[in-house]
């Protein structure tokens, strides 16, 4: 039977250098971001290449979670990569009870900090750590699970260990191959990539974190000091 893992990360994080890791395994298929253009096409917003990512994807959320939760998959691991603030409030999340749910988290000042560079304005609800809080507490409630929560900068200080403890948690081989991948885009990325994935393009495996100091102007201070709270919460649960 299929292990269907989902990833519930907010943006800026290290979740496409963990998709990355995920996909680099022989019996894993991964999907990135599959609520992105049903997110788009409800709220309106306008991102980078909205218009290309609203004609990628299916748009009603229950068409993509269906998908997710159902759908036979031809591998032994099914791996998805989740952006919490795609997951907005009239999603029924019933069909998580079919997904080992685990919850990737960063501290919110360098979220804030990279989002910014990437987009003209961040707003509380763009960062996704409230949300995230929130769906680890309706996922939790709904399935029973005891859910994996891994803070990216302890992951990155020794991913080898990381990933061990990550694949036991989820009850799949460990596999050395999730340490290292080639250099590039892949088939599998959003069409959203060339916006987002410069980085992680460039990249052959996890970067350590770094302690550069970082600059916020007062209201994203504001947005980071509102978010730390749920986030410190979740990174009790590690």
């Amino acid at each position: 039977m299929t292990v269907r893992i989902a990833m519930w990360s907010g943006p800026r994080n290290i979740s496409t250098a963990m998709m990355r890791a995920f996909e680099n395994r022989e019996d894993t298929v991964v999907v990135d971001e599959p609520f992105y253009a049903y997110y788009l096409q409800a709220t309106g917003l306008s991102h980078p290449m909205a218009q290309e990512i609203i004609r990628s994807q299916p748009t009603a959320w229950s068409v993509v979670a269906e998908a997710l939760s159902v759908a036979p998959v031809s591998a032994d691991v099914f791996y998805q990569k989740h952006m919490t603030h795609h997951m907005l409030r009239e999603i029924d999340l019933s069909w998580t009870s079919n997904l080992k749910n685990c919850f990737l988290i960063r501290d919110p000042k360098p979220v804030v900090k990279s989002y910014s560079l990437k987009m003209d304005s961040v707003t509380q609800d763009d960062i996704g750590i409230i949300r995230q809080f929130e769906l680890y507490e309706e996922i939790s409630a709904i399935t029973g699970q005891d859910m994996p929560v891994i803070d990216a900068r302890q992951f990155l200080a020794d991913p080898q260990s990381g990933l061990r403890r990550l694949c036991d948690q989820c009850a799949i081989p460990d596999s050395s191959k999730m340490l290292n991948w080639p250099e590039g885009r892949r088939e599998t990325d959003g069409v959203w990539a060339s916006h987002w994935y410069g980085a992680v393009e460039n990249s052959t495996g996890f970067q350590p974190a770094t302690d550069a100091p970082i600059t916020l102007t007062a209201g994203q201070q504001k947005i980071a000091d509102e978010a730390n709270e749920y986030y410190q919460l979740l990174l009790q649960k590690c």
